[in-house]
């Protein structure tokens, strides 16, 4: 008798986990994960990048977070689900108004419900004080 509910429970569970690597995943594709914005001014204000992206997987994607650095940076990106095929953005956006100047390299940290769950941006840049 215990050997027949081992055995059946033991199918139950082979059967189980075969059926959950069947289940289709959400995957985001960037165009780049760097921008450098060169050498700019304080005096020019803040600065902006728009990373693009692409589900590229098979189920609707959706951005958890997206967690900088510091606070210096801020995230902001598409809330509403991105289905298979279609488009989604990170906005990124610098200011280092009242930072030292000189070089700097940020990051933002980006989680999802699809393949690879986090995904690092990176933005870069000298800022002068000028």
């Amino acid at each position: 008798m215990k050997k027949i509910l081992f055995v059946s429970l033991l199918l139950l569970f082979v059967g189980s986990s075969l059926q959950a690597q069947n289940v289709k995943k959400a995957s985001i594709k960037f165009e780049k994960t760097t921008h450098n914005f060169g050498t700019f001014s304080e005096k020019d204000g803040v600065q902006t990048v728009v990373f693009s992206f692409t589900n590229v997987g098979e189920s609707p994607l959706l951005i958890n977070q997206a967690v900088a650095s510091c606070g210096c940076t801020v995230p902001t990106y598409t809330k509403k689900p991105i289905q298979p095929g279609q488009k989604g953005e990170v906005k990124v956006s610098y200011n280092g108004a009242g930072k030292w100047p000189g070089a700097f390299k940020k990051t933002v940290s980006v989680m999802t419900n699809g393949d690879p769950v986090k995904v690092t941006l990176y933005i870069e840049g000298n800022m002068t004080d000028e």
